[in-house]
């Protein structure tokens, strides 16, 4: 979906969505001009918001000249802000000008690293992220005949981008900054499942099958052929050549060795990845011994849960009971998984209304996730449009339908009160600056949707014990993150190292660990934005409720953690004291 650079890009992008609001007009006017500009700059970010401006361009984000324009933004951004007396700003422009400015120092700092060399790896990058836009299935729009011509236009760029991406991967072999091996064997078979003799069986011909009824039958023959002809000639050879590229020529350049200490600069470039996606200054150490404690604690209740059903053996002997008895794999088709998954909702919908005063007006959908990215691609969450126009939706990975769980923990993280909740309420607000509205720090959304796996028995689940092992074992799962992330970049540690130690401490198959540690070694740091922000909403719920004793109410902490969108963990614990001591006068 995103390489390395646009990973923090889209982060940066997204927090610089800013429009006019009342306060300080100036301000604001200058947080609209630089939002237009931004947004420019990347038309991707933009599709994936709604803004249709710029559906029709696919600029190469990578290369080194297109990255000194975003340095050049970044820059000017911060001088023209610091004109502005943060202490004569209403408090909610003074939100803004906090959330500006750590964005735009975070994104200046994160070019000094050559992040770039690496275009996009087995988890996420133009490769996938364009199919799953030509699919006409997400967010890229194809209900007009401009539509259908628009994304010809930027597919016609693809060429150019694929020639980059070689030219950057190159790049990297010459500066010792490359992927493991393990990942880039990942990447082989991906590219070359684009590749086909017959357009009509591509996922980008998935627009020309599902014409809306208005086309005329002029038009449908005219942009058969025009499609037809954008796979043959420009989709399919693309991909061809970045397959060829990276089987022949990069493979055999690939390093054995797992984390970032490893290619030129990586020290470095990991203790930004934690402080831009933490949103802390926690050391790769504090995080690392933070997880090691973590992963004892939710053990010593997964013991008691063992305990409870009447489980003899040891835990680990537990975790390979759940992981290959027969029962708890019952579902029979994909469809059963998704409608298993659907049911959880009404469960909820009591305790829903009692722990939350708000909820979103835009649906949501449960759909699985497209078979050409299932074997490397976690459940996940896909924003809907504040409009209504496009629903989130939750996509549940299902390779092997007989040995794919359902878990209780897994929707309330993604749907309700998850990512749902957060996000279509923050971007349905409109009181609320652009840039909240569509904003996203991970350690935030993130820890949010973790904090909402705790929420489980409360919300009416987990009633099940197995279920509750489940979530435990989702809990733990992001602990064992903090441990086996910082380990596997700073520590030395190998793939298989990181592999061994998370199946000998969550009830986890060998395929899905396999999995999960290579993302963290395609990502480095993202995974651990997750239980730290996750921490940081426990801490906080339990130091109001000590404070507020009854007078503490558990639904108006929620809709004030979630009212202003997400933010860094700094300025939203400052926000929330705040809070607190205005609820207790």
């Amino acid at each position: 979906m995103k390489s390395f650079f646009i990973a923090f890009f889209s982060l940066s992008l997204a927090t610089s969505l800013i429009a006019q609001k009342a306060g300080n007009k100036e301000l604001n006017d200058f947080f609209t001009r630089s939002f237009d500009e931004l947004l420019a700059l990347s038309p991707m970010n933009a599709t994936s918001i709604g803004d249709n401006r710029y559906n029709d361009q696919l600029p190469v984000e990578f290369t080194d000249s297109y990255r000194e324009q975003f340095k050049t933004k970044y820059k000017d951004n911060l001088q023209k802000l610091s004109a502005f007396k943060r202490e004569n700003l209403t408090t909610n422009d003074q939100l803004s000008y906090d959330i500006f400015k750590w964005t735009m120092t975070m994104n200046l700092e994160g070019l000094q690293y050559k992040f770039n060399r690496i275009p996009f790896n087995q988890f996420f990058g133009l490769p996938l992220s364009l199919a799953q836009l030509g699919s006409g299935t997400v967010v890229q729009p194809f209900k007009t005949i401009k539509d259908y011509e628009n994304w010809i236009s930027r597919v016609v760029a693809f060429p150019a981008w694929a020639d980059s991406a070689i030219i950057y991967f190159k790049k990297g072999i010459d500066e010792n900054i490359v992927l493991p091996t393990s990942l880039v064997q990942k990447m082989i078979p991906q590219l070359e499942g684009f590749i086909t003799t017959d357009p009509a069986k591509s996922v980008f011909y998935g627009p020309v099958k599902n014409f809306p009824s208005n086309f005329s039958e002029t038009d449908r023959q005219r942009l058969t052929a025009d499609y037809t002809k954008m796979i043959n000639e420009q989709i399919i050879p693309s991909y061809k050549k970045l397959a060829d590229f990276i089987r022949d020529e990069y493979l055999p350049k690939a390093r054995s060795s797992s984390g970032l200490h490893d290619v030129s600069g990586g020290d470095k470039m990991y203790s930004y990845n934690l402080r831009q996606i933490t949103t802390t200054k926690k050391t790769a150490e504090q995080i690392y011994k933070i997880g090691l404690a973590e992963v004892k604690r939710i053990r010593a209740e997964m013991v008691k849960v063992k305990n409870v059903v009447g489980f003899t053996g040891s835990l680990e002997s537990f975790f390979e009971y759940m992981r290959t008895d027969p029962k708890f794999y019952p579902y029979k088709t994909a469809e059963e998984i998704l409608d298993a998954y659907r049911s959880i909702e009404q469960r909820i919908a009591p305790n829903l209304q009692r722990m939350f005063l708000d909820k979103p007006k835009t649906s949501f959908e449960v759909r699985q996730i497209e078979s050409f990215r299932a074997a490397s691609a976690a459940a996940q969450y896909n924003a809907g449009l504040a409009d209504g126009t496009r629903p989130g939706i939750f996509y549940v990975p299902i390779v092997d339908v007989s040995k794919t769980p359902v878990r209780e923990s897994l929707f309330i993280h993604e749907a309700i009160p998850g990512h749902h909740y957060q996000i279509m309420l923050q971007r349905e607000n409109e009181s609320l600056p652009n840039f909240r509205r569509y904003g996203g720090f991970t350690s935030y959304v993130e820890g949010w949707g973790l904090y909402s796996e705790s929420l489980g028995k409360e919300l009416g689940l987990y009633t099940d014990p197995y279920q509750y092992m489940k979530a435990l074992g989702d809990e733990i799962h992001r602990a064992i993150r903090l441990v086996v992330d910082p380990a596997i970049h700073t520590k030395g540690w190998t793939r298989e190292q990181a592999i061994k130690y998370m199946m000998d401490n969550e009830p986890i198959t060998e395929a899905s660990a396999t999995a999960e540690i290579e993302r963290y070694m395609a990502i480095p740091g993202q995974a651990t934005a997750y239980k730290i922000g996750e921490l940081k909403l426990q801490e906080l719920r339990k130091r109001y409720s000590k404070q507020m004793g009854q007078a503490f109410e558990i639904a108006r902490f929620h809709q004030e953690i979630l009212k202003d969108g997400a933010l860094p963990l700094e300025i939203l614990e400052s926000k929330m004291n705040k809070w607190a001591r205005q609820s207790k006068k």
